[in-house]
């Protein structure tokens, strides 16, 4: 049997991990059945080339982001020229990150990031290492001072802001399981993501609730 080199093998590992955590979670997927997958004899194959699991899950979510990165930068920059409203903002990221849509492979990673939505730093205001310095980053800065700008208080705004990314990714996720299944959704694609945009712009702008007290 020939011999792969250290790169082929990581790619190998890789691509069946993309697959094992989008099937059986990322919680819930075992290492030994993306070793086998990837056709690997040695058990600590995973920890050899990545270091860990963790190791391994950023390797996928690092591919996922250059891909919507590489979607995201070029109009992001063209719009950020002008002053884009709060629903150009959101078009922008769901029109990138649905890219992914478009092959077997991009819609495994849709179904493991939406499971680690809340892992961006939205809440804190301090992004994920992975994040810092992207478009993907600024995109949310400026969509979080648009919230400002309306009038939301910090902590309400970055919780909505939290909970919209998590919408829209739970969303495409879903769209991907269809994909996958081979089951057909209920919308054409271009009437879903439409209405994806409009209904996290909706609920990013929903009034702010009347200061009083809560129990």
């Amino acid at each position: 049997m020939p011999r792969t080199s250290g790169p082929e093998t990581r790619e190998k590992l890789i691509r069946a991990a993309e697959e094992v955590f989008a099937a059986q979670g990322v919680d819930g997927a075992q290492l030994r059945d993306i070793v086998a997958l990837a056709g690997q004899s040695n058990p600590s194959a995973v920890q050899y080339h990545f270091g860990s699991r963790a190791g391994l899950l950023d390797a996928v979510m690092a591919g996922r982001l250059a891909r919507t990165e590489a979607a995201l930068a070029p109009p992001l920059t063209t719009a950020e020229a002008g002053e884009p409203a709060l629903r150009e903002l959101i078009g922008l990221l769901v029109t990138a990150e649905a890219t992914e849509l478009r092959t077997d492979r991009g819609r495994r990673c849709l179904r493991i990031s939406a499971q680690l939505s809340h892992e961006s730093g939205v809440r804190t205001g301090v992004p994920h290492p992975t994040l810092a310095g992207t478009a993907y980053w600024r995109l949310i800065c400026r969509v979080a001072a648009a919230l400002a700008a309306a009038g939301l208080a910090e902590p309400v705004r970055l919780e909505r802001l939290d909970l919209a990314l998590t919408l829209i990714g739970a969303a495409l996720a879903d769209r991907a399981r269809h994909y996958l299944d081979g089951a057909a959704p209920l919308t054409g694609e271009e009437l879903f993501l439409a209405d994806l945009t409009g209904t996290t712009t909706a609920f990013l702008l929903a009034a702010a609730p009347e200061p009083k007290e809560f129990p």
